[in-house]
């Protein structure tokens, strides 16, 4: 498999199950008027602090994503429809998904003018492996085993073992290439579309137009000031007061104050973002299998999407993909909120009354008010439930994966792979519940090697079964992302991998007074 259509057809795939045209040059899944040059827009992220970065391998928020999206570009980039777009890349070839081979796109420059080489892909990638280095996704790229360049242009990469995935895999923005021997960031130098004007890390970051962008036409906009707004109610007041004209992470309660406006809009993407009840498979009373089935009967997922959501969701089964993902299973009975059912499994359980703790919080969005209706409903189906509230500031690290019951909270992943690998494989530092499953970790390897879709789908979809069935999470919803702008600001669209079509915005945006 590969970004090809030589690769393509060798694969035994038809050619148009991959694009096979440049990222550039993919139609818009909108119809929009002709982008305008100029202008200068002030974006608003969820947050700021001292430990903002321009290295893509360190990247921890969505500020950072966005900002790397605007200085950096990498071999490919995700698509409305979650698959992978050729970008640096020309071509991404491999017969065995272990060896692939990459030809670079000639004439493409730096900031600094330096132009384009395969070392400097090579050192971009094998950096992560580093521990000095801090990447975010090192354990993702410790399935690169070499990269070498082979010329001035092309490089192979071997992998530790086959993934039909690693076109998806180099898209994500930590992969975003730099140049060779890079190690001060201070003055970021990428091919992307803007260059670096300022940067203050916890204050703002402002980037202007890159006149040698390599894609033809772009980016629209002079300059960008990135700032952070982290109470969603600034942001919402700073946007409708015009003090910025895009923000990020739009609630659903400040949804119709936008709309109702009539100087601004919503953009709502549906995403794989998900907040999970953690059930520890690894002992106790979250260790019994009827315990879990009970938990999972007590979510009203209707109640959720339409009460804590405003709708702004869609209904979930249980497992990590999303109805509108490639591979998800859509035959795979929907669990239904029934009371009778979790009330005989907790008693099969041999649940007691005395008070079953769980920890829930404000940074896992909406955690607390689902707490609050899985006690109710318990205590009608013979369930004690105490629900702990505690603070966001240090959930993650204090509480998280800490304890029988708690909830989680995770971003989307553009496949199906990611997803499982991150938190749902045995040995997944992330595996939230501990649990622990010899089939579906023989399927998720499986997967990762085959490249013919339809099998791919039937293994995704038996591992989607094996994980509503038998793991420790409950999934009533995946939330929907949304964005809120000026209507002065065009060519927006949703790309399901995150808001501000998955944090790339830049390149793609223009004014029109």
């Amino acid at each position: 498999m590969g970004l090809s259509r030589r690769t393509l057809l060798t694969a035994g795939m038809a050619a148009s199950a991959l694009p096979l045209l440049p990222a550039w040059a993919q139609p818009s899944p909108l119809r929009v008027p002709q982008p305008r040059y100029g202008g200068r827009i002030r974006v608003a992220a969820m947050s700021s602090s001292t430990a903002d970065t321009t290295d893509p391998a360190k990247g921890a928020l969505s500020t950072d994503y966005i900002r790397h999206h605007m200085l950096y570009s990498g071999l490919t980039e995700y698509g409305v429809d979650l698959r992978p777009r050729l970008a640096l890349a020309e071509t991404i070839e491999s017969r065995d998904q272990i060896h692939w081979r990459v030809k670079l796109r000639p004439g493409i420059r730096f900031h600094d003018g330096k132009l384009l080489h395969a070392e400097d892909v090579v050192y971009s990638l094998m950096r992560h492996q580093n521990p000095a280095i801090g990447s975010k996704v090192r354990p993702i790229a410790s399935q690169l085993a070499e990269a070498r360049a082979t010329g001035p242009l092309d490089l192979t990469i071997t992998l530790t073992g086959p993934n039909v995935d690693l076109p998806s895999m180099l898209a994500a923005s930590h992969f975003l290439i730099i140049a060779a021997g890079t190690t001060d960031f201070s003055r970021p130098n990428g091919t992307g579309p803007y260059r670096i004007k300022s940067f203050v890390p916890g204050v703002s970051t402002i980037v202007t137009r890159n006149d040698d962008f390599w894609k033809p036409g772009k980016p629209y906009l002079d300059e960008i000031e990135l700032i952070g707004i982290p109470d969603e109610v600034s942001r919402v007041n700073a946007l409708l007061s015009r003090d910025v004209h895009l923000i990020v992470a739009v609630n659903p309660r400040s949804m119709r104050r936008i709309k109702e406006s009539g100087t601004h809009d919503l953009l709502e993407t549906s995403s794989g973002l998900y907040t999970n009840l953690i059930m520890r498979r690894d002992g106790g009373i979250t260790g019994n299998p009827d315990f879990v089935l009970g938990m999972k009967y007590l979510f009203d997922r209707e109640l959720v999407k339409r009460a804590l959501f405003r709708g702004s969701a869609q209904i979930a089964n249980d497992h990590p993909i999303p109805p509108f993902h490639p591979f998800y299973r859509a035959d795979l009975p929907q669990r239904a909120f029934d009371l009778d059912r979790a009330k005989y499994h907790f008693a099969k359980a041999g649940v007691g009354r005395s008070p079953l703790s769980i920890y829930a919080s404000p940074a896992a969005e909406g955690s607390v008010d689902m707490g609050s209706v899985l006690q109710e409903y318990g205590a009608r189906a013979g369930l004690n439930l105490a629900v702990n509230r505690v603070p966001a500031d240090g959930y993650w690290s204090t509480h998280w994966m800490k304890h029988p019951l708690s909830f989680g909270n995770t971003n989307p992943r553009p496949t199906a792979d990611l997803v499982f690998s991150l938190f749902y494989k045995s040995t997944a530092a992330w595996n939230e519940t501990g649990w622990k499953n010899e089939r579906f970790d023989q399927l998720l390897l499986e997967a990762r090697a085959t490249a013919d879709d339809s099998l791919r789908g039937q293994m995704y979809g038996e591992m989607q079964e094996i994980v509503r069935d038998q793991g420790g999470t409950a999934i009533p919803v995946f939330i929907n992302m949304t964005d809120g702008y000026d209507n002065r600001l065009k060519g927006l669209y949703p790309v399901p991998v995150g808001g501000l079509m998955g944090y790339a915005f830049a390149e793609h945006v223009w004014w029109e007074d």
